[in-house]
């Protein structure tokens, strides 16, 4: 996939793409996922980039769309004031503001990370204690694939991975969710062709 292509296949009308991945990005990696957010936000005007605030790749993608236009940047957040003066999202949902019990989809597919069933179900059940908030970051990454009531799902993504170790843990899960749905994705072995590296 070419540049253009990926700008031909998600600038339309409420297109939603997740960029999002690692909390570790090698080093020399950092400057280009800004420079991805920033060249994104740039060549398309309909696209709302959907990310989870998190440290690393989430946050480096964020700069870059943040840096030509905030507005079109969403974050979902596993609780309201996650990393608040790190966020630059014009719009900000958190799972808080969900009532995740009427949104079996999403209670579902988290509950496929095998991990965090028990505590997905803890959770749900209004457990907010120390071991089943971990499952608020699992639903977290869900919603961003499938949305819930009144936050449309993704239709495309973008991630930064570990390649040595892919799809592990929460960017994982994400992934899953994604191919499970039919939301298109790529990672760094694409998209860094965006950016002639």
């Amino acid at each position: 996939m070419t540049l253009a292509e990926c700008i031909e296949r998600i600038d339309h009308p409420g297109s939603i793409v997740l960029l999002e991945g690692k909390r570790k990005v090698a080093a020399e990696d950092q400057v280009r996922l800004v420079e991805l957010g920033k060249l994104l936000a740039a060549q398309t005007k309909h696209v709302v980039f959907r990310s989870g605030n998190a440290a690393g790749s989430d946050q480096f993608f964020s700069e870059g769309v943040a840096s030509v236009d905030k507005t079109r940047l969403e974050v979902i957040t596993p609780y309201a004031g996650h990393r608040k003066t790190t966020n630059q999202a014009y719009r900000t949902h958190a799972l808080d503001d969900i009532n995740i019990a009427e949104e079996p989809e999403v209670i579902y597919h988290s509950k496929s990370h095998k991990k965090m069933a028990g505590l997905v179900d803890r959770y749900v059940a209004g457990d907010k204690g120390h071991y089943a908030i971990k499952a608020a970051y699992i639903l977290r990454d869900t919603v961003k694939v499938l949305g819930a009531k009144n936050i449309p799902p993704a239709t495309f993504a973008i991630f930064y991975d570990d390649l040595n170790d892919p799809m592990q843990g929460g960017t994982g899960h994400t992934m899953r969710v994604c191919d499970e749905h039919g939301v298109p994705r790529i990672d760094q072995r694409v998209w860094m062709g965006f950016l002639g590296a």
